[in-house]
């Protein structure tokens, strides 16, 4: 059994292969903390990426949202190779890296034209972007929608196949939708069904997320804890994700959903990118931590030097 994150140095998650990493998460009882970055927005410390500004207040797992594998971007970085992108942000924070990848419908898709939220060809949800990030160095990658993209379940469900036959002995493969992600259908308390969960886990996904309680109308604490369950109960883990940008509600609001998520099932815990453009609030990503594991695991993390 490999060594919780909770207490892992970063050399020690450095050496970590990918069943270690889901062993050590699945270790800390609920107590894993992941959040979301744009990278490509100015960030709130300007010479500062917004993923070093979360990994300061306690995140464990840093999750890189428009994140583009063909021509990588992250404001503030220190200049190195495009295919150095990841390393390097590994090397400054000594965190898990994690990319948002997206098998969006084009049609939809080309609402966002001109937008934030516009596609590019490297954050298309296939093999070889799969693959290449791999290459970068890229721990998991994370299959879902951003704000009208148009990702349907069924296309999660057929890119998780291919990622899993071209990349997944050496990424952790999580799936699911925050939001509707621009398919009315699959929204409320459609997003997730079992059948989905037991789809997107027959297909190679590892990590199950789904929108947390309080969040998205019709997702309730008890219909998380039965999807966590069901998820449980076939050996992968859950992820809860605050993605309507509740990130940016108050500290209150922010402790009341953790708790909802813990009492849920939730393994992982993720908070959003837009409390303002880039990523949460930081008193909330603080808050949200010491809610789910308390001052001493939250200042552990926030304390322990890159170079241990």
């Amino acid at each position: 059994m490999a060594k919780r994150l909770l207490d892992c140095t970063a050399s020690e998650l450095a050496a970590f292969s990918k069943k270690d990493l889901l062993e050590s998460m699945a270790g800390c009882e609920g107590r894993v903390m992941v959040s979301e970055t744009i990278g490509i927005t100015q960030p709130l410390l300007n010479d500062v990426t917004n993923a070093e500004y979360a990994a300061a207040l306690g995140a464990d797992v840093l999750l890189l949202n428009m994140f583009d594998v063909q021509q990588p971007v992250v404001q503030a970085l220190p200049k190195v190779a495009p295919e150095e992108t990841v390393r390097e942000l590994k090397r400054l924070t000594g965190r898990v890296i994690g990319i948002n990848l997206e098998p969006v419908d084009p049609v939809l898709a080309a609402s966002n034209d001109g937008t934030l939220w516009q596609m590019s060809a490297g954050r298309l949800a296939t093999s070889e972007n799969a693959v290449k990030a791999a290459d970068m160095g890229v721990d998991m990658v994370l299959l879902t929608g951003n704000p009208g993209n148009g990702v349907a379940n069924e296309a999660i469900v057929a890119a998780l196949r291919e990622m899993k036959a071209a990349a997944g002995d050496r990424l952790i493969l999580a799936a699911g939708k925050m939001h509707g992600a621009g398919i009315l259908s699959q929204s409320g308390a459609s997003i997730m069904t079992l059948q989905d969960a037991q789809e997107f886990i027959d297909a190679g996904a590892d990590i199950v997320l789904v929108p947390a309680p309080g969040t998205v109308p019709g997702i309730t604490v008890e219909a998380v804890h039965e999807l966590a369950s069901y998820v449980h109960s076939r050996g992968a883990l859950l992820m809860t994700a605050i993605g309507t940008s509740q990130e940016g509600a108050d500290t209150a609001t922010i402790r009341q959903i953790a708790l909802w998520c813990k009492m849920a099932g939730a393994d992982l815990h993720h908070i959003g990118d837009t409390g303002v453009p880039g990523m949460a609030l930081p008193q909330n990503i603080l808050a949200y931590s010491i809610a789910i594991r308390g001052e001493r695991h939250t200042y552990h993390r926030m304390a322990s030097s890159i170079n241990r």
